[in-house]
């Protein structure tokens, strides 16, 4: 692979803006900018620049690289005086503190297609990833020619094991492109004195540069071995209510499962008198219905942590010497923040042996003896089992073709309450509310000779 020529640098300084997620090497690729324009004796100013927050929040990096330093009359890049946004996050990349750096006909923008979700996912349970916004922004602020979209992230993952480093293979991408004023040893030397999982990040930028110079060759390297492709039809009732029948059976035990199937089948029985042909009511009973039931207190938490699932899925993410660290808030010990709400605290590796105790301990759930089923949240979700099962009850007494449509919208109610802890019970609020509404809708439109 030819190495390709840098763009000569103009009297004036050249210009580049580093826009992505704080604690994710944002500030790291503009040091290293800094250190290579060093190494080569140019003139280099660096400054970094955060959001609200500088882990996990907007974050900036300006890197002004200049033949002499007194051609640097600025310690940012100005408006419209960027020659180069490497975009770490497509988000950030968009906003305006890195759009006015922009101007078509002398900026360019190597762009990282991932998208990390932000906290409106938290609120917003429908939160859509607004990639696709982001990109015709940039484009129309640039030009489309002079936009280039990669999938740094994927990578990443797929051939130096962590998305991690997906900063350095855009870095790569956008030097091969000529993009970027500094040789290409002088990176190299700047990642190496860096002394910071060297041998990954030389490795990053290198499939970064094979990236622009071949793309097709990288995407094949990514691409999963060929398989045939197997059309399997959407699982019946029958198959679900197996399924989860299973997944009751593990998480409490059979008695606990067949309370969950008799449940739904009796929601099938009586939708199939109603309006036959319809299983809408039903599904909707039996997704909402085990949600409720298999609510994740300790003890499920415990259980999943330690059924050899997650320890799999770690040891094939991830290689050598690593160790693993849990934020949990045990109700017996953690603090409160100011709004009385639980604070997360980190635990090692020793909590994975505690949880495997506390596996074995679910027979305890709900009873006198359980430590943890005093807990407001747990009494709650114990209770919001027994409503929903009530509300199922009234609904099929008086369900009707004509008001089916109604049961199937206070049927979906528990779909509302996400999360856990505080977030929870923010959800639940609104959910009461709207069960309120419809309840009292559905009452409305029974006739008093069918009411109980």
């Amino acid at each position: 692979m030819t190495p390709a020529p840098a763009h000569k640098i103009p009297a004036r300084a050249w210009g580049i803006v580093v826009a992505g997620v704080g604690g994710t090497g944002v500030i790291t690729i503009g040091q290293l900018l800094g250190m290579a324009a060093h190494l080569e004796g140019k003139g280099v100013v660096t400054q970094d620049s955060a959001g609200l927050a500088q882990k996990g929040g907007a974050t900036w990096s300006h890197v002004q690289i200049a033949d002499r330093q007194p051609d640097i009359l600025t310690t940012r890049v100005s408006m419209a005086e960027a020659d180069l946004l490497l975009g770490c996050d497509a988000i950030v990349a968009a906003q305006r503190e890195s759009v006015s750096r922009l101007r078509a006909g002398r900026s360019r923008v190597a762009l990282n297609s991932h998208v990390a979700p932000t906290a409106a996912f938290v609120h917003n349970g429908g939160w859509k990833s607004p990639g696709a916004q982001c990109q015709d922004l940039l484009g129309q602020s640039v030009g489309e020619q002079a936009l280039s979209v990669l999938d740094a992230e994927t990578i990443a993952r797929g051939l130096i094991g962590d998305a991690l480093f997906a900063n350095l293979v855009l870095l790569g991408y956008a030097w091969q492109r000529g993009w970027v004023p500094v040789r290409r040893e002088s990176l190299r030397r700047a990642i190496e004195l860096n002394a910071t999982a060297v041998e990954k990040n030389l490795a990053a930028f290198e499939w970064g540069r094979q990236a622009a110079h071949d793309g097709a060759r990288v995407q094949a390297l990514l691409a999963p071995a060929a398989q045939p492709v197997r059309f399997q039809p959407k699982p019946g009732l029958d198959e679900l209510l197996r399924r989860r029948f299973e997944l009751l059976t593990a998480y409490q035990d059979e008695a606990y499962a067949h309370r969950y199937q008799e449940a739904v089948r009796r929601v099938q029985q009586a939708e199939a008198a109603c309006v036959p042909g319809k299983t809408a009511l039903t599904e909707a009973v039996a997704r909402h219905l085990y949600d409720l039931m298999a609510y994740k207190d300790e003890y499920e938490v415990a259980r999943l942590y330690t059924d050899g699932r997650f320890e799999c899925e770690v040891a094939e993410r991830f290689e050598g010497d690593y160790r693993l660290h849990f934020h949990l808030a045990p109700p017996f010990r953690a603090e409160r923040n100011a709004r009385g709400e639980l604070k997360k605290q980190p635990y090692g590796p020793w909590m994975l042996r505690l949880m495997r105790v506390l596996a074995r301990g679910k027979f305890l759930r709900g009873t006198a003896f359980d430590p943890f089923g005093r807990s407001e949240e747990r009494r709650t979700e114990r209770a919001l089992i027994g409503e929903y099962l009530e509300l199922v009850d009234e609904l099929l007494r008086t369900l009707t073709a004509d008001n089916h449509a109604l049961a199937l919208q206070l049927a979906h109610l528990p779909g509302q309450i996400k999360g856990f802890g505080h977030v929870k019970a923010r959800h639940l609020a609104a959910a009461r509310e709207r069960w309120s509404q419809l309840l009292a809708l559905w009452c409305a439109q029974v006739p008093p000779s069918a009411r109980p």
